[in-house]
């Protein structure tokens, strides 16, 4: 992962933790309304992916565990990980695609409504992405997956197909760069990554007129399964936040001004809400600030929050970050990751910072896009993240108006119990996240996700299920009220 060059290493703040009678009168711990959906209270756990899935989408028995952990701390809503709305393999991430994959997301429901005895709201994340390659090996790439043109035969003289690639490939790295075009090389250095202004491609092309109903059959999926709404993944390096971005430069009518590149978000959101229902929550996640240059601005997404709001949205979290343009150059056989790059490092900052540090990073962009939607006259509740850590920090986020809940993913893996022990008045037996991506580290290798504080606690301990490698626990440690 990038990190900056400042190299601050920030503390952990010191915190003051509320007892039960100040805890139960928090704004942090009050009623909700998202629409149909009423949260006991303002507390909520963002979709992280832990990687147990099968290969083929389907819910396991780690993928149960996983979440009957958090729900047992009982937050106000918890957020299932980004699941796959299209039939196209992507590991061992939760699919939706098609109803045999109900079954599965209905018994994750009851789990999560037994688990929290009732008192979590459970949505799921619902995610369309465009194809990545993995960065290939030079010979493969120039014998297999160039497609040669009259540029490449000029470049290096007469010859069969054969001759041409063996040419090509045998060329200085200085000289690529005159012979190749720009996707080119980013297809040989990074490997092949679609992307949504690219046209001449059938099914690019015809996104407009496909996600709407995709995103529409997964969410009733989701109201089958007994979920009680959908997050539609509207954020990061992936379909919809594509449409959403300044970088795209669509000519049909969906890309280019703001009102082009928001135009196929409301009209999945319209397709969705259509499907499901008034009575089923419908909101999305999107991002505060591309953090790449030429990308989306906090301007811009105040533009898409009100337009989002006006069409009728329950809610709007706001991430930041984490782009492909800025990502790290991947090793060959590995696929670019799209948190590696500075934007990577605001989505998910270290205690090792700039001036800025961790803590919060993204609130002053949320309070600017949540004012913006007031502005307007409309009351959509925001969801803010980004280095959440204690209860006078969230709750002077809710006091303040800067925000309407709070989310937490790292500190929530640290601690799925944080948010309950707050409201016993129990806070000085949390478990504090120390910010080192740990974590993170682990998502980018594709591992089952768990944190440095607890996985190696206790493995040896009966009941204990430990990762495919057989050296880490999968859940944090019980706690007992």
């Amino acid at each position: 992962m990038w990190k900056p060059p400042e190299r601050i290493k920030h503390p952990i703040p010191e915190a003051r933790w509320p007892d039960a009678e100040e805890a139960a009168a928090a704004k942090l711990f009050s009623p909700l309304r998202m629409g149909p959906m009423v949260l006991e209270q303002r507390t909520w756990v963002p979709a992280m992916v832990p990687w147990r899935a099968t290969d083929d989408g389907f819910v396991t028995p780690e993928i149960l565990a996983w979440y009957e952990r958090l729900a047992r701390g009982r937050p106000g809503a918890l957020v299932v990980e980004a699941t796959g709305i299209r039939e196209i393999p992507s590991g061992p991430l939760l699919r939706i695609g098609h109803d045999r994959f109900v079954s599965g997301l209905t018994e994750l429901v009851a789990t999560v409504r037994q688990a929290s005895a009732g008192h979590t709201r459970l949505l799921i994340q619902i995610i369309d992405f465009l194809a990545i390659r993995r960065r290939p090996q030079p010979e493969k790439y120039f014998r297999r997956y160039l497609e040669l043109t009259d540029r490449h035969r000029r470049a290096v003289g007469p010859g069969s197909d054969d001759e041409i690639r063996a040419r090509l490939l045998e060329l200085p790295a200085e000289r690529l760069e005159s012979v190749l075009t720009e996707r080119e090389l980013e297809a040989l250095r990074y490997g092949h990554r679609e992307r949504v202004g690219d046209t001449h491609l059938d099914h690019v092309r015809d996104l407009p007129r496909a996600l709407p109903t995709l995103f529409a059959t997964a969410a009733v999926r989701a109201r089958r399964a007994g979920f009680d709404g959908v997050e539609l993944h509207f954020a990061h390096a992936y379909t919809m936040a594509s449409f959403l971005s300044a970088c795209n430069d669509r000519t049909d009518g969906y890309g280019g001004s703001r009102q082009g590149r928001v135009r196929l978000p409301l009209e999945v959101y319209a397709a969705v809400r259509n499907g499901v229902g008034t009575d089923f929550a419908v909101g999305c996640r999107y991002l505060a600030e591309e953090c790449i240059e030429g990308g989306s601005t906090v301007e811009d997404a105040a533009f898409f929050g009100v337009e989002l709001a006006r069409a009728g949205m329950d809610f709007l979290s706001l991430s930041r970050g984490g782009k492909f343009e800025d990502a790290k150059q991947p090793p060959v056989g590995w696929a670019a990751y799209p948190y590696t790059g500075p934007s990577g490092y605001e989505c998910m900052p270290t205690a090792i910072s700039d001036e800025r540090g961790p803590f919060g990073r993204n609130v002053e962009p949320v309070a600017r896009i949540r004012a913006a939607i007031r502005e307007a006259d409309c009351t959509t509740p925001v969801v803010v993240a980004g280095g959440i850590h204690s209860f006078d920090q969230a709750e002077e986020l809710l006091q303040s108006g800067r925000a309407d809940a709070v989310a937490a993913a790292r500190q929530s893996l640290a601690d799925p119990d944080w948010f309950r022990k707050m409201l016993l008045g129990r806070g000085r037996e949390i478990r504090r996240c120390i910010y080192t991506n740990y974590c993170e580290g682990l998502d980018q290798k594709h591992k089952q996700v768990t944190c440095q504080l607890w996985d190696r606690e206790s493995v040896d301990a009966p009941g204990v299920t430990l990762s495919v490698d057989g050296r880490r626990r999968l859940e944090a440690p019980d706690w007992s009220e």
